[in-house]
């Protein structure tokens, strides 16, 4: 810039100019150095803000790079930190997975149990409703022989009554013979009470006979009809007892069979089988010829 104006300075120096001229120039000379100092100032302060911002371009880059060095810094921080996160968390996907599958396991051993069990159960079912069938049939066929010994034990009860019967008529005739009216009086008046269903009063009667007749012909029967009182009340017991009376008290009398043979009834109805077969048996044995054998007989094969 200088050199141009110092080349332009002495051409008009040696030009032929008038000093108006050469005033002109002075103050266009003037002009051009205050704008050239002008430009000068323009350019230093260029280059103040040039090297300002040269100046804060490396200040900038220093901090875009520190902190560009932190926010790597961070984001790897933060990566790992995923990462890990991620691994923990798979590790506890894949345990869950195996948590999840011992329930499953454990389901299926028990559904296999419970499965080899209900097997067991519809096995033995079936063997269970096998022995079932097979035991209703023997039940059906004990029922049917049942039925046919109750209709046996119905014939020969009615037969004994319709004994009963006879040997009443013979033992009133037989007392008719032999003893006073007084007495045959008062024990067919006894007999009739009891065949006419009034127990109680047959009872009271027989005992009213023996207190009055203790020792005669018709003493053991009557002993034996105050048994059959307490035996046609379902009182085995007593029945029992009075039964044993006759048999003790009157050893010699025509009634100790029938007495035997009832006492072995009113046990086997008391459930002792034992003592009903032991007197059913000594019947048998001690009187073998009388009726009351024949019906002990028939009586003990239907006891088991």
């Amino acid at each position: 810039m200088k050199a141009w104006i110092v080349a332009l300075t002495g051409l008009l120096l040696f030009g032929c100019a008038t000093s108006k001229e050469v005033q002109l120039l002075d103050r266009k000379m003037d002009k051009l150095q205050s704008q050239i100092n002008h430009l000068q100032s323009q350019a230093n302060h260029l280059q103040k803000e040039n090297n300002s911002i040269k100046s804060d371009m490396a200040a900038l880059k220093n901090d875009y790079s520190s902190e560009n060095q932190k926010l790597k810094a961070d984001l790897l921080l933060r990566l790992e930190t995923l990462q890990s996160e991620t691994r923990t968390l798979s590790t506890g996907v894949e345990e869950y997975k195996e948590y999840l599958k011992r329930p499953s396991r454990e389901v299926d051993r028990v559904k296999a149990d419970v499965e080899g069990r209900l097997k067991i159960l519809e096995e033995r079912g079936k063997i269970f409703d096998e022995k079932n069938r097979n035991q209703e049939g023997k039940i059906k066929e004990l029922e049917d022989q049942l039925k046919g010994l109750e209709g046996k034990i119905s014939a020969v009860a009615s037969k004994q009554a319709e004994q009963d019967k006879l040997i009443s008529a013979k033992e009133i005739s037989a007392e008719l013979k032999g003893s006073s009216t007084g007495m045959g009086d008062l024990y067919k008046d006894a007999y009739e009470t009891f065949y006419k269903g009034d127990l109680e009063g047959a009872r009271r009667k027989f005992e009213a006979f023996l207190k009055q007749y203790p020792n005669t012909e018709l003493s053991d029967n009557a002993q034996f009809w105050i048994g059959e009182t307490y035996y046609m009340k379902k009182d085995f017991e007593k029945a029992i007892l009075e039964y044993e009376k006759a048999i003790v008290k009157y050893p010699e009398g025509d009634k100790i069979p029938a007495a035997l043979f009832k006492q072995g009834l009113a046990f086997l109805e008391l459930g002792d089988k034992t003592n009903a077969r032991n007197l059913l048996k000594r019947v048998i044995e001690k009187y073998p010829h009388s009726e009351q054998a024949d019906m002990a007989k028939k009586k003990l094969e239907t006891i088991r």
